[in-house]
This record gives C-alpha cells, structure tokens and sequence, in this order.
C-alpha cells in the first residue's frame, strides 16, 4: 500500500487546514490509519489514528478538541480537519499505516511523504 498525503501550507494561528491522505492499494480491517507530525529538531509525534473498520479513533492531548480525523472508504482516504491552529502546530505531517493501533511511530510500517503544516503567529 503507497499513501500520498497532501493539504499542507501557511496558515495564520487561529486558522483551519484539512490534510488528506490517499491509500492505494488494499487496506484491511485490521488496518490503522494514522497521523503523525515532525517538527525540526524533535522526535515524530502521534497525532491521530483511527481504525478502518468501525468508527474508533485516538487523538494525542495536545489536539484533542481542535483536530478531527476522518475517513472516507470508497476513496480510500483518510482526512485531519484540523482548526484553531497553533505556531506549535507547525510540523511535517505524515500519514501512515499500521496495525493494530499504537502512538508510536515505530509500529507503523507504511508512511507517506509528509506535508508541511505552517501556523504564523
């Protein structure tokens, strides 16, 4: 399975961005889908998750309330909705696939290119 992720770009705190990730191939029921962020200098952090067979998902504190994962199965595409942003937001954001659930990144063995989120303050 390659995934793509795309939607990154410069945004002013307080501002929305919705970032996609497209899945070719076949994903599983057993299949995590999940949203990762890196920013310079720091370790790749768990953002999102959320299990491609029923209506779970699993956010990291520091986005709880603001950020939303979604899917959309016909597309097979996972979506981060992602407001009230923040400078600390900034980061590369990575899709991934994995299973079965986890926060760290080192359970997943299937990432996308990464899209760069930037908040302004």
């Amino acid at each position: 399975v390659q995934l793509q992720a795309f939607g990154g770009g410069l945004v002013q705190a307080g501002g929305s961005l919705r970032l996609s990730c497209v899945a070719s191939g076949r994903l599983y029921s057993s299949s995590v889908l999940g949203w990762f962020r890196q920013a310079p200098g720091k370790e790749r952090e768990f953002v999102a998750a959320t299990r491609w067979n029923d209506n779970r998902t699993y956010y990291a504190d520091s986005v709880k309330g603001r950020f939303t994962i979604s899917k959309d199965r016909a597309k097979n595409t996972v979506y981060l909705q992602m407001n009230s942003l923040k400078p600390e937001d900034t980061a590369v954001y990575y899709c991934a696939k994995g299973s079965p659930y986890d926060t760290n990144f080192r359970a997943y063995n299937n990432w996308g290119q990464g899209t760069l989120v930037t908040v302004s303050s």
